[in-house]
């Protein structure tokens, strides 16, 4: 099955009761028993909603898994990854990764005894270095955010089998359509569902997808112990989003494509982050393990100059100045500021992420009116 007719049909069928071709929103908190224990398969909706299981079904054939699980949100599901590890464990992450992803490991995980390492994964051979006998976890973004690098999934998953390692991937910025980390060796993909899969700006959620079934009932556990689910309607909902998905990225990546050129000829700017470029550094890489380049794109200025970044994004209409990414509206951001002020400034200046850089989702509007926007905003300075 390809994966526009995934998109559509793939974990959904026909409402038995009524033959409904949507699959019902089942706003309900709890199920009928014909007698103790003797249920049809579901009890509790924050352990089973029939709303949710189609959507977890539909992931899990987008991401070439064989287990989904949805949570409240992106966070949530990077809480339950991080929960089946023991105080001692220690993770080594991507040193460029979302601020929210920071701030979960450093603010609440190091307090129960998890140590982080935050590792340039551009070498995979140098996360050797910081594998010991406590090492439990890989976790690595490709596209990073903000930055856009190039994790080579492949030759980091050797890296993990040989030292017996988990090896997860936050694949947001990519979504399925582009990019398949399982497929090229990770044990647990995630991805903030808020984003590209959902793609209409209307619903928070995060998911796992795994293939590992003594992996996929010890994450179940945590999302029903822990609670972190989202409810029927949330779930409707992204099913709805994800139809488009195929359609959606498409044109993400084709106005990106034009976004990320204009900027890298304007006389204003100085830097474009954009994986689609053949000088970015691991060009070969997003070429060999991506199906095209997407719809993030980051940039700086001239000068580095805080007080001009705020003149661009306060002076842009078609790129709405808002957190988030991936929705069929054109958004922009400062990360400085906004989406990675939780990283320490020196932490943050170590990969790039100067006060300057501005952050992109290019949306699915029409490519000449985001360049004239961009165009009147450089203006400005």
């Amino acid at each position: 099955m390809k994966f526009g007719t995934k998109a559509i049909h793939a974990g959904v069928e026909p409402d038995p009761s009524t033959g409904a071709i949507m699959t019902p929103i089942y706003q309900t908190s709890t199920y009928v028993q014909r007698s103790p224990g003797d249920h049809k398969g579901y009890e509790y909706s924050r352990t089973h909603n029939p709303t949710r299981t189609a959507l977890q079904n539909n992931l899990a054939a987008l991401e070439n898994g064989k287990h989904g699980l949805c949570f409240s949100s992106g966070l949530g599901a990077i809480d339950a990854i991080i929960k089946m590890l023991n105080p001692g464990d220690e993770v080594i992450s991507t040193n460029d990764l979302y601020g929210g992803s920071y701030r979960i490991f450093t603010k609440v995980f190091e307090r129960y005894g998890i140590k982080f390492h935050f590792v340039n994964m551009d070498d995979p051979a140098s996360i050797s270095n910081y594998i010991n006998e406590n090492t439990k976890l890989i976790w690595a973004e490709t596209p990073t955010n903000p930055m856009m690098n190039i994790i080579d999934i492949e030759a980091i998953a050797e890296v993990a089998k040989k030292h017996q390692i988990l090896f997860a991937v936050d694949n947001t910025f990519a979504t399925p359509f582009l990019q398949n980390p399982l497929d090229l060796g990770a044990d647990i993909v995630m991805h903030s569902v808020t984003k590209y899969l959902g793609g209409h700006s209307d619903v928070v959620m995060g998911a796992i997808i795994v293939n590992d079934d003594e992996l996929a009932d010890k994450l179940a556990f945590i999302q029903n112990a822990c609670g972190a689910t989202p409810g029927p309607q949330d779930c409707f909902l992204v099913l709805r989003g994800i139809k488009t998905l195929h359609i959606r990225m498409e044109r993400h990546c084709q106005n990106g494509k034009t976004i990320a050129a204009f900027l890298k000829n304007h006389p204003k700017v100085d830097k474009v982050y954009w994986p689609g470029f053949e000088n970015h550094p691991n060009y070969h890489i997003a070429k060999k393990q991506m199906r095209d380049f997407g719809g993030m794109i980051s940039f700086t200025l001239k000068g580095n100059k805080i007080e001009d970044a705020r003149k661009v994004l306060e002076n842009l209409h078609y790129f709405a100045l808002a957190e988030s990414l991936g929705g069929v509206e054109s958004l922009c951001g400062h990360p400085a500021s906004m989406t990675h002020a939780s990283i320490p400034k020196e932490e943050r200046e170590k990969v790039g992420l100067v006060d300057s850089l501005i952050r992109l989702s290019v949306g699915i509007e029409d490519a000449e009116d985001l360049k004239e926007d961009l165009k009147k905003a450089l203006e400005m300075i």
